[in-house]
């Protein structure tokens, strides 16, 4: 999908409650699970131990923690969102974060994105947007949020 570019903050208020666009597929791979781990210090065997998964997780295969998840979000968002003509914008935080279905290990996952509220703050604006990360072959999401990014001008 073509990304979207948008046109400053005055850009930015215009798409507010407009769908952003849709990131490109992005396959979930052992050794990333594996290194996120590593930079987390969360070894749980859900994640990290297939052959154990295979006897005894409920899924049979590892899955990804959840926050690996929702860390893909700036660059799954770069896919699908350019803002130009601000000085910089930042991640500020999240709203709301939920996990209604685990993301397996060798899925692909991609994101859509909502522009759901553009609010004036001092020198810019804060934008929420909701984003929903869908796994191949799975009916329910992976990851629902509202992050948060501030743009100043």
């Amino acid at each position: 999908m073509a990304k979207t570019v948008i046109k400053g903050i005055e850009g930015l208020k215009a798409m507010k409650g407009k769908e952003v666009g849709v990131s490109d597929w992005h396959t979930v791979t052992q050794e990333e699970i594996n290194t996120f781990a590593k930079a987390t210090h969360d070894h749980q065997w859900i994640h990290i131990d297939p052959e154990r998964c295979k006897r005894e997780s409920p899924w049979g295969q590892t899955i990804a923690h959840g926050y690996y998840t929702i860390s893909l979000a700036p660059y799954l968002l770069g896919q699908m969102l350019s803002v130009e003509g601000v000085q910089m914008g930042i991640n500020y935080g999240i709203n709301k974060l939920r996990f209604p279905t685990p993301l397996k290990v060798g899925r692909k996952v991609r994101a859509r994105a909502e522009l759901m509220e553009v609010e004036d703050i001092a020198n810019g604006v804060q934008a929420t947007l909701k984003m929903t990360f869908e796994a191949e072959g799975e009916e329910k999401p992976s990851c629902v949020a509202e992050v948060i990014y501030r743009y100043y001008g």
